[in-house]
């Protein structure tokens, strides 16, 4: 079958599989393949729903190409926020962590802003650790539970703490987008009750990590903002809250104190 044909092919059977936008994806499948017969694979499992970053094996992601695996979280657009606020608040020499990493695209983001950074990154789970390799060569990357992958020294040392932690309600899992609910992990996905269960667990934390003046930056949604400054605030930080409406981003930035 001819290229031509192929992607013709390929816009038709993802117009029946639903896709709004079959034409621009069918163009980014084509230009991942490697063959005709490699194109149809590749349709077809965006046909069955996983989601098209996961199969072409990477995002673009706030000026960087993030690659993925299969099973890892997908970076999205609101999260560019983090990105921006974090990397107006650090300098060369500055360590970085990047808590919940996935697939390290918020540290490989603000390091391509950043050269100079010191970047360390962590995730519970075994798959996303393996693609933050991928992304991050020459960096530290741990695996474990929140600051229990860290190594010790890093402690009282950390000038930016981005942590982009679950935070959707457990009874609204259901409610996601198939592509999030069958194909990411739960554990990069669900907040607890409220959304918030791991935030809290993070600010409880963050003092003994943060250097002073040191910040950490989370996403949250709107419903979360009174919740999520409290749980701040009664860390011994000091929280305010960024949004970007053309993004629809919210993150909540608090500060460690100086002394």
């Amino acid at each position: 079958m001819r290229v031509t044909d192929a992607r013709a092919a390929a816009i038709v059977r993802l117009r029946a599989a639903g896709c709004v936008f079959a034409e621009e994806e069918a163009e980014v499948l084509s230009g991942a393949a490697t063959s005709a017969d490699h194109l149809a694979a590749l349709v077809e499992r965006r046909a069955a729903g996983e989601p098209l970053e996961q199969v072409v094996g990477h995002a673009d992601f706030c000026g960087v190409r993030v690659r993925l695996r299969p099973g890892v979280f997908v970076p999205r657009v609101r999260s560019e926020l983090l990105v921006r606020l974090g990397a107006a608040a650090v300098r060369p020499g500055d360590v970085v962590v990047d808590l919940c990493c996935g697939s390290g695209a918020l540290g490989l983001a603000v390091h391509h802003r950043i050269p100079g950074i010191v970047l360390h990154a962590a995730d519970v789970d075994p798959v996303a650790v393996a693609c933050a390799r991928d992304n991050l060569p020459g960096h530290a990357v741990h695996q474990g539970d929140l600051f229990g992958a860290l190594p010790p020294e890093l402690r009282g040392r950390v000038t930016l703490l981005l942590a982009n932690v679950p935070y959707v309600a457990t009874r609204h899992l259901p409610f996601l987008p198939a592509e999030a609910r069958d194909h990411e992990p739960r554990t990069a996905l669900d907040g607890g009750d409220d959304g918030l269960a791991v935030f809290r667990a993070v600010t409880a934390g963050a003092a003994g990590w943060l250097a002073p003046g040191g910040l950490l930056i989370s996403e949250i949604t709107e419903a979360q903002t009174a919740a999520a400054l409290a749980a701040a605030r009664g860390n011994g930080l000091t929280p305010t809250v960024t949004t970007d409406d053309d993004l629809d981003a919210r993150a909540i930035v608090s500060r460690q104190p100086l002394t």
